[in-house]
């Protein structure tokens, strides 16, 4: 059996964070992925797809943004690019292709078992990302089968789906972008809302996240939060990394011409059924936008009577359907924009919390040794941002080190 100080279960920018953090302070590690470093961007995620952060926002330890463009969105396959350079800088011990088949704690440590060997670890850094596993309403099952069922994480363009019209579920981040793409590629395109969360790209001539950032809410630690569950419920962001930084929310896609419908409710065969949700759940997102956006304009000074320039309302004066066939409104593919969930069978180890996340207190759990990194409000409110990912790798690291210490010291 092989050994090593800590062992770092994932190779996205979570693991590669620790792993400089680690490298920075002379402590002993690996970094085990089951692909290749910064694959699951590919594997998740479509070909036109840019980073939701602007260039400047994403900061790496010891990665100061240097290119030309830093209020720009980085492309997919370039932040892959920039990971394995990243990684090749300093020599990041990276096992790739090798996944991690169970990890087991006692008196001696950790036990990592893997499918090129096994390894043994005084700690264990659990860096597997937000984007997990895609997350497949069970309701799927009851579609025709003759309709194209898949999850965002298997959309990749309008070239590789068949021809014909699209349902797309789910009105965050992914579903807008997926929309957005499928309907200027000439598809007719419905959507399906549910809950969501709207903001602009750009107000009062700034990034979204700039104004985040300088209002420090980003910083803001998910221990003070009122409601810290809640906000780990809330849906992601309504946004795109677009070039031109448009907008693409609800009132944009019906500009261009896509349908808007209810949440999904019920399915068999050819048939859907949308809730009578729409108008509620474009009121409950817009009255969150209104209050973020005062908050903003208070923060810079403005009156608050200032005109909300560039926002358009969303058309509710047409009742949405209630049901739909798909034959009838030529639908040949569903894309589930549904999000993700974490699963951990590999973790045999009592770290679980009763919604099957690893429980922990700013990314540290009750296992001695056993850490978590890169999860959504694991320590503020961007942990699960690139930039958010790297200040909590270096206040983790600072964990990790102060507990080596210390078994060191006992062991003498």
């Amino acid at each position: 059996m092989y050994a090593t100080d800590v062992a770092i279960i994932g190779g996205g920018q979570a693991g590669l964070a620790m792993s400089r953090c680690l490298f920075n302070r002379g402590i002993g590690h690996l970094v085990f992925e089951r692909g290749a470093i910064g694959g699951r961007w590919q594997s998740h995620a479509w070909d036109s797809l840019r980073l939701l952060t602007p260039n400047w926002l994403n900061l790496l330890p010891e990665a100061p943004y240097e290119g030309n463009d830093p209020d720009g969105f980085m492309l997919r396959d370039d932040y892959v690019s920039h990971l394995r350079d990243y990684s090749a800088a300093f020599g990041a011990p990276v096992m790739e292709q090798t996944a991690v088949t169970s990890v087991t704690h006692g008196p001696a440590g950790f036990q990592i078992a893997t499918d090129r060997g096994n390894w043994r670890a005084r700690v264990v850094v659990v860096a597997t990302g937000q984007c997990d596993l895609p997350n497949l309403p069970g309701i799927a099952r009851f579609i025709d089968p003759r309709v194209t069922n898949l999850h965002s994480h298997g959309y990749r363009s309008p070239l590789v789906i068949p021809d014909g019209g699209v349902l797309v579920v789910g009105a965050s981040s992914s579903g807008v972008q997926i929309a957005d793409e499928l309907r200027r590629s000439g598809r007719d395109v419905t959507l399906a809302v549910g809950r969501h969360t709207r903001l602009p790209r750009t107000w009062r001539g700034r990034d979204i996240f700039w104004w985040l950032d300088r209002m420090g809410v980003l910083a803001e630690r998910t221990r003070d939060l009122a409601d810290p569950d809640a906000a780990k419920r809330q849906p992601s962001l309504q946004l795109a990394g677009r070039p031109d930084r448009a907008n693409i929310d609800l009132a944009t896609l019906q500009g261009i011409g896509v349908k808007l419908v209810g949440r999904v409710a019920a399915a068999e065969g050819d048939a859907i059924a949308f809730a009578d949700d729409l108008a509620s759940s474009v009121a409950s997102a817009e009255v969150k936008q209104r209050h973020l956006l005062a908050r903003i304009d208070a923060f810079a000074g403005l009156d608050r009577q200032a005109p909300h320039v560039g926002i358009e309302p969303v058309d509710l004066s047409r009742a949405a359907p209630r049901r739909l066939s798909l034959a009838a409104g030529n639908i040949r593919t569903i894309v589930w924009a549904t999000g993700y969930r974490r699963a951990f069978p590999w973790l045999k180890i009592a770290a679980l919390g009763p919604d099957g996340e690893i429980a922990h207190r700013d990314g540290v759990t009750a296992v001695p040794g056993l850490y978590a990194l890169g999860f959504r409000l694991l320590r503020k409110r961007d942990s699960n941002f690139i930039g958010g990912v790297a200040s909590d790798a270096v206040e983790l690291s600072q964990c990790i080190s102060a507990f080596l210490d210390q078994r060191d010291r006992r062991a003498a």
